[in-house]
């Protein structure tokens, strides 16, 4: 009868650290522990000589788990914003610059292939001519095809992001956006700008 108090005062002391956690912290140790109870359960399903028990138990255990992720899913998906906490803001943690690569038109695959050919009229004679041709004419086609590709290929600035709720995502922009690593940030109309 003693402990009582003690055990009240742990479990105030328990609910007051859950609502310090971040909503993420939350999620992630209820996954755990919905993870966990449900591991825990399949053993004891195992334990069950009758099969058909044994498999309507595995059943029950699983539409138990999945209940609980939905209302884990549901309570994070709902859990509010600190006050002042912006959502939609966030910190670049990268810029990668890429190369995007162009698209050949028939112009390249043509004037390639022309080119390659009469190269390839140029070499031996008779039937070897016409091969040394057609040969020509492929890899001429091939070559004017990655040369006009690589001709119209742009750069591509990758900005990487994480949010203050600790989401990432990334945005691709076709120019310079002048951000650098540590920049903060604002998601605004499905890309980001400098705050």
């Amino acid at each position: 009868m003693t402990n009582r108090p003690l055990m009240a005062a742990l479990l105030l002391a328990l609910v007051g650290a859950a609502q310090a956690q971040s909503p993420k912290a939350q999620f992630d140790a209820e996954t755990k522990r919905i993870a966990t109870r449900y591991a825990d359960d399949k053993q004891l399903c195992g334990d069950e000589r009758d099969s058909g028990r044994r498999m309507q138990c595995l059943r029950d255990s699983k539409t138990e788990y999945d209940k609980s992720m939905a209302q884990a899913r549901a309570q994070y998906k709902a859990a509010p914003v600190k006050p002042g906490a912006c959502h939609e803001c966030g910190k670049v943690t990268s810029v990668v610059v890429g190369e995007k690569a162009g698209e050949g038109s028939a112009l390249g695959l043509i004037a390639g292939g022309v080119a390659g050919a009469l190269i390839g009229n140029q070499v031996g004679s008779g039937h070897g001519r016409q091969l040394a041709t057609v040969a020509g004419a492929a890899g001429g086609a091939y070559a004017g095809k990655k040369v006009e590709e690589k001709a119209r290929s742009t750069k591509v600035w990758t900005v990487h992001v994480q949010y203050e709720d600790g989401r990432h995502a990334s945005f691709n922009f076709d120019h310079d956006p002048q951000m650098l690593a540590g920049d903060r940030v604002d998601h605004i109309n499905g890309t980001i700008v400098r705050r």
